[in-house]
């Protein structure tokens, strides 16, 4: 079969599963559409929430990182599936326990202010949109291969799907479609792997295989894999960057992504949906495994695929110096061209690919006057997953499998964002803030609107991204971690923190990070200053915008507890609803709230 219409089948026979499994999982009430009726069985919370967590930043943009930017990009897994270790052990049980529908209902009622509700709402969407921007990017960016349509086209059926499954079934409906998605992307994310570990090093397993022999050498994978990017004049792949500025944004960087993790209120609203306390500490423990699954699989995706590349630009080694003839180049280039996303130019005109690190050098054997520059333009890691079938010429099945797995990530990410923000404004604004007297079944509508107009929203912000997904998505963790993240530790484990302190806190965190992130990213600029570019001049003692989450994070505790101290105590009532939350005293009646 043609390998568009194989595309066509498997794509479209998961939609048709989706849309399926939304119709016999429709919502009939507000409590089946914010936590589906607290029903759910904590392994399969589990893997709904593994498909929550892994968007298509994990899917499609992760393993593009690790392979280009090798140790740098350890940040990513470690900040992600650190963050989430930390979400399950200090966030997710107390909060189960608390028995609230969203996040905002839990700060609002935490701190007894209206106001604490309207700014966690607020800072819930500015993080969710942010968050959700780059889950439509990986949207058009598989729509734009594998069906041969724009981007914008892409994103316009797979919002138009995420609109069908979500406004109607709810979170009971999301939480039964996000199982089949893990499914999906769990198996279309390893069974290609494990075919190029075959190919590369006669190992099945992706995780052995990156530190198993690899077979055109006869050495060491990741040592014929650094010798090969030396050789172009590249930093070595394993090789950790030991200037003093990088160490510090890296560290920062990862933290941001742990504290901004245990703060995105899109998996927190995953533990809401399970019977009792016991039940959310094993679905963070199901999780946790799901997660893993890929999680370990990533590096040796990245590695094997870099080296890959390298092989199909010099396939004769660097030693040889006889780069690729551009006519003779795979048809994957030709076919990911056409998307926009990979270009290359000959520059020289001598008909070859040449690809090396203009800073390092020229490859050996090669001298500069024969070059005149890095002739691939362009290769957007958000590419790299997708088009690792075709790199490693695997069977059209597994690239089909390939492109469903990362419509299923990025579909499954964005749906459970969207229920975080249709929730907070249904809930939040509308019952708990301005309408308090509304009807159930007027409450559900409400729902579904705030869905709908999320979703259109989340579309027209996915047409113009700021950047690739990981980076967009990097940068919502920024603002979680700032703002979300300090609110819900400091409602658990301090009585002394009150309304006005919370507040201060919230808007400081949000505030900085935003008005930082903004102006390194150049998306807006003061009147008579200039935008600054995202590296080390010209930014505060060095720190990135990427990482600069944590600092809002500490920022927004030191204002909490300075402006709580000043002000009046917290309710004795208040303190005496914290200690049951916390406290195991009386945890049998609170656990079956």
């Amino acid at each position: 079969m043609d390998q568009y219409y194989l595309n066509l089948l498997f794509i479209g026979g998961s939609f048709l599963v989706y849309i399926g499994i939304a119709v016999w999982a429709r919502a009939g009430s507000t409590s089946e559409f914010y936590t589906a009726g607290r029903g759910i069985h904590p392994v399969t919370n589990g893997m709904a929430t593994a498909a929550d967590w892994m968007s298509a930043a994990s899917f499609i943009s992760m393993a593009g990182l690790i392979a280009f930017s090798g140790y740098a990009a350890s940040a990513y897994l470690m900040g992600w599936t650190g963050g989430y270790v930390l979400l399950a052990l200090l966030l997710a049980p107390y909060l189960r326990k608390f028995g609230s529908f969203t996040v905002p209902e839990f700060i609002g009622d935490r701190y007894y202010s209206r106001m604490a509700r309207l700014v966690a709402v607020l800072c819930l969407i500015v993080a969710s949109l942010t968050y959700v921007i780059g889950q439509m990017t990986g949207v058009g960016v598989a729509f734009s291969r594998f069906l041969q349509v724009s981007n914008s086209t892409g994103l316009f059926i797979g919002a138009a799907v995420v609109f069908f499954y979500a406004v109607l079934g709810g979170m009971k409906g999301i939480t039964y479609t996000q199982v089949a998605q893990y499914v999906v992307l769990v198996f279309a994310y390893t069974v290609p792997a494990i075919f190029i570990s075959l190919q590369l090093t006669g190992n099945p397993i992706p995780g052995l295989g990156l530190f198993s022999t690899y077979e055109g050498s006869g050495e060491p994978l990741l040592t014929t894999l650094n010798q090969t990017l030396a050789d172009l004049g590249f930093s070595s792949y394993t090789e950790q960057d030991t200037n003093p500025s990088a160490i510090i944004n890296m560290t920062l960087f990862t933290l941001t992504l742990m504290i901004g993790t245990a703060g995105l209120p899109h998996v927190i609203i995953r533990f809401f949906t399970v019977p009792k306390v016991s039940d959310a500490r094993l679905s963070a423990g199901w999780a946790l495994v799901f997660i893993a699954i890929v999680y370990l699989t990533a590096p040796a995706v990245g590695a094997m695929a870099r080296l890959n590349i390298m092989d199909t630009i010099w396939p004769n080694g660097t030693q040889n110096t006889e780069a690729a003839q551009i006519e003779e180049l795979p048809v994957w280039f030709e076919n990911w061209q056409t998307t926009g996303l990979l270009g290359i130019e000959d520059i020289n005109g001598d008909g070859r690919l040449q690809y090396y690190n203009e800073a390092g050098g020229a490859p050996e054997g090669l001298g500069a006057s024969e070059l005149q520059g890095n002739e691939l333009v362009e290769f957007n890691p958000d590419i790299l997953v997708l088009a690792n079938p075709e790199i490693a010429q695997l069977p059209g099945w597994v690239i089909a499998l390939v492109a469903a797995g990362g419509m299923a990530a990025a579909l499954s990410t964005a749906a459970g964002l969207l229920m975080a923000i249709s929730s907070a404004v249904s809930h939040d604004l509308v019952k708990r803030s301005f309408k308090p007297d509304i009807s159930e079944s007027a409450e559900l509508w409400w729902a579904r609107g705030a869905m709908a107009v999320a979703v259109a929203v989340a579309t027209w912000l996915g047409l113009n991204p700021p950047g690739f997904a990981a980076q967009t998505v990097a940068l919502a963790f920024g603002i979680a971690a700032a703002t979300i993240f300090p609110a819900l530790v400091m409602g658990i484990f301090s009585r002394r923190i009150n309304n006005v302190g919370a507040v201060s806190g919230m808007l400081t965190g949000l505030i900085f990070t935003v008005v930082y992130i903004f102006l390194h990213k150049g998306w807006f600029f003061i009147p008579g200053t200039e935008s600054f570019p995202d590296t080390i001049e010209g930014s505060l003692f060095g720190i990135q915008s990427t990482a600069i989450g944590c600092i809002g994070a500490a920022l927004n505790f030191i204002v909490a507890f300075v402006v709580s101290g000043r002000t009046a105590d917290t309710p004795e009532d208040v303190k005496a609803m914290i200690e049951n939350v916390r406290i195991p005293r009386g945890s049998g009646s609170a656990a079956a709230h």
